[in-house]
């Protein structure tokens, strides 16, 4: 069976070279290569006299599964309350995330991912298709950490490698059941391979395609000119996000513009990757969002990637019964033709 890291390895990158993160805390410019250009997306406003709230949904709601199919459709993204994941637990996840990103730049180097490969320290996995750097550094972890975790720390690394895998344990449990939900709103019967693969996921560490991003967004001397993280879609069935107290996460919205996903304590965010655009034949639609950088504070973040194993193919389901627009595809598939095409890949596979 393929893992997501061997796939990503047998699907390396366009323009693949060593890409090294600046040491932001010794910046007091923004350099040339992360000065971004004014983007179109931000000629746009929000509209005053309409609600553009991202939906805010309590999972103990008696209607919640109705509430989240709803956000899937008309949106793309939701927050979630009473998820049933710990506050304890998120806390202490984030103070890690704290400790690592608080080490000095040779300690973090030492972890530095290598070119081809999806984990340790780096850069975002989308910096290739942009002509700036972003305002971003980030750890990325495939099942365990240990491997890079005893290359930041000699000795103290058990800590972080223990929180790390208790919180890919609870986001993986709340992904089953959230996924659960969102297919019995589209209607799939239980005898379909979606569902088939859902049920088994739970018993077989191996079965899915997750991954955890450690996000870490530095006080910037001028934020007006710099990205924190471009905008894009993700590539698996759902994203569950943490993000701290700083604002900085948007999502674009049709007809409005980039709009902020305002951080609500003990919440967290969920959206739509392209898997599940796909699934749903383009009901669900694949969330473009971008992170904004705050100029006093830092941002953290832990994003939380859940998807079918890549050898699982991914089809449209139509109900009722309508003309699919994309056809079928293996996951270790769509992620070599977004590794080569970031904003085609989808187009790619429509009919």
């Amino acid at each position: 069976m393929t893992t997501l890291s061997q796939a990503y390895r047998d699907h390396p990158l366009i323009h693949l070279h060593h890409i090294v993160p600046l040491d932001f805390d010794s910046l007091r410019t923004v350099p040339d290569s992360h000065d971004w250009p004014h983007s179109s997306y931000d000629t746009l406003e929000l509209p005053t006299n309409e609600d553009v709230s991202i939906p805010l949904i309590d999972m103990s709601d008696p209607n919640a599964a109705m509430l989240i199919g709803n956000a899937c459709k008309t949106w793309g993204v939701f927050q979630l309350t009473n998820h049933g994941v710990p506050t304890s637990l998120v806390e202490r996840a984030e103070v890690e995330a704290g400790r690592l990103f608080d080490l000095p730049m040779t300690r973090k180097l030492k972890a530095l991912r290598a070119p081809g490969d999806a984990t340790g320290y780096g850069l975002p996995r989308i910096t290739p298709f942009f002509s700036k750097y972003m305002w971003h550094e980030g750890f990325t972890i495939m099942g365990s950490s240990v491997e890079h975790a005893s290359q930041l720390w000699s000795s103290n690394y058990q800590p972080f490698c223990d929180v790390m895998e208790e919180y890919q344990k609870n986001m993986k449990s709340l992904a089953e059941k959230i996924t659960h939900l969102i297919l019995n709103f589209l209607k799939i019967p239980d005898d379909a391979e979606i569902t088939n693969w859902l049920h088994s996921a739970g018993a077989a560490a191996a079965a899915c395609s997750t991954a955890l991003q450690l996000n870490c967004y530095p006080r910037c001397p001028d934020p007006t000119r710099v990205m924190g993280l471009a905008p894009h879609t993700d590539t698996f069935l759902l994203t569950i996000l943490h993000q701290s107290s700083t604002c900085g996460l948007q999502i674009f919205r049709d007809g409005f513009g980039w709009v902020p996903v305002t951080p609500v304590a003990g919440a967290l965010v969920l959206n739509v990757g392209d898997l599940f655009h796909i699934l749903s034949n383009g009901r669900f639609p694949n969330v473009l969002h971008r992170v904004v950088v705050d100029p006093t504070r830092r941002r953290l973040s832990m994003a939380y990637f859940f998807g079918p194993p890549p050898d699982f193919c991914v089809s449209p389901f139509n109900n009722p019964p309508e003309s699919p627009r994309f056809r079928s595809v293996v996951v270790k598939e769509y992620v070599g033709l977004k590794a080569k095409n970031l904003e085609c890949a989808l187009s790619m596979i429509g009919i």
